[in-house]
């Protein structure tokens, strides 16, 4: 009897389902410690409760790969990844092993293996831009975090950047002691702090573009940035870090692209009506994303797999402001394998 060739004994891998999260935790910190100066730490009792709210929310979304965006202390987040009942043996949250300093980091936690973590701060060279009243804007705020993940069943690895842009915050002018040194009633002075501030997000922006064009540039290697942007996905900022309009003119650009997941999603059933992350003075916005390289879009022929449906956890900005809940919503996509 003829043996099958070595391709015939083969068997395809089953398709798999990937859960990818983003979570805004709004100022995850240890108790006791001080994050900001204009806020009191949590006390043991409430620090009890944000960890319970935060980790009965992990074991909802229950992602295999979550980015997370306001962590101060990682030992915190690691609390919170504990009380979800989960297992995640990978969570990291870098600058804040010891507790972060100045602004919250970005963070991680995934049910795979990670190869590498990086995380990156300066702009790359060239990239500086100069705020008027305050100087060249050089790094990240927030430094981005950029993980290289095993996929299940051999199929190769998954970059994973995540972000938190710059807020629209205004960004008055201030001394080192943190004294304002200009009057904040002022509508001039007003405009003039917003400029910075959308100064500073759009050269955060410009910076992560070309972070995300150096890994994806003539390679086949999915990558999905997820995060807080602070601006919705068609503004001017978000779409310098996302490019996709420049597909329109240009078909090769789609290499480097990235493809917001609420838009790539193959199930038509999903309403997106209810998709808003964050609501500003009662304006709902979508200020948390994930956005996946082509070879999450099924339309494309380097595809090899596709978004299946996009859902946003938005229940708990109707219940009231209370610093245990977070003030974003969370986004979670679910990627099918072929």
């Amino acid at each position: 009897m003829s043996q099958p060739d070595a391709a015939g004994d083969r068997t395809p891998p089953a398709p798999a389902a990937l859960q990818l999260a983003s979570c805004n935790l709004l100022n995850l910190a240890n108790p006791g410690r001080l994050f900001y100066d204009n806020q009191e730490p949590y006390g043991a009792d409430e620090y009890a409760r944000k960890i319970a709210w935060v980790g009965a929310q992990i074991r909802r979304l229950n992602a295999d790969v979550i980015a997370f965006q306001e962590v101060w202390d990682e030992a915190a987040l690691r609390d919170a990844v504990a009380a979800s009942g989960l297992r995640y043996p990978h969570v990291a949250a870098p600058g804040a092993e010891q507790g972060a300093v100045g602004t919250p980091r970005v963070a991680i936690a995934s049910r795979w293996s990670v190869r590498e973590l990086n995380s990156h701060a300066a702009f790359a060279a060239a990239q500086a831009v100069a705020v008027p009243e305050i100087g060249e804007h050089s790094a990240f705020e927030r430094p981005i975090l950029e993980a290289l993940i095993d996929m299940p069943g051999d199929r190769g690895t998954l970059r994973v950047l995540v972000a938190h842009l710059k807020s629209k915050r205004p960004k008055f002018l201030q001394d080192t002691a943190g004294e304002p040194l200009e009057n904040r009633d002022d509508v001039a002075v007003q405009a003039r702090a917003t400029l910075r501030a959308l100064m500073m997000r759009a050269a955060e922006a410009a910076a992560l573009r070309v972070l995300v064009h150096a890994r994806l540039a003539g390679t086949r290697e999915p990558l999905v940035l997820m995060g807080d942007l602070n601006d919705g996905p068609h503004a001017v900022t978000t779409q310098m870090v996302a490019a996709t309009q420049a597909i329109a003119y240009d078909r090769a650009a789609r290499d480097t692209a990235l493809f917001h997941a609420v838009d790539a999603q193959t199930d038509a059933t999903i309403r997106r009506d209810v998709a808003y992350s964050h609501v500003h003075q009662g304006w709902p916005e979508v200020l948390d994303q994930i956005w996946v390289s082509e070879e999450f879009v099924a339309a494309s022929r380097f595809a090899i797999g596709d978004v299946r449906h996009v859902e946003y956890f938005n229940d708990h900005l109707q219940e009231g402001r209370d610093r245990v809940r977070s003030d974003h919503g969370f986004v979670r996509a679910q990627v099918l394998l072929r």
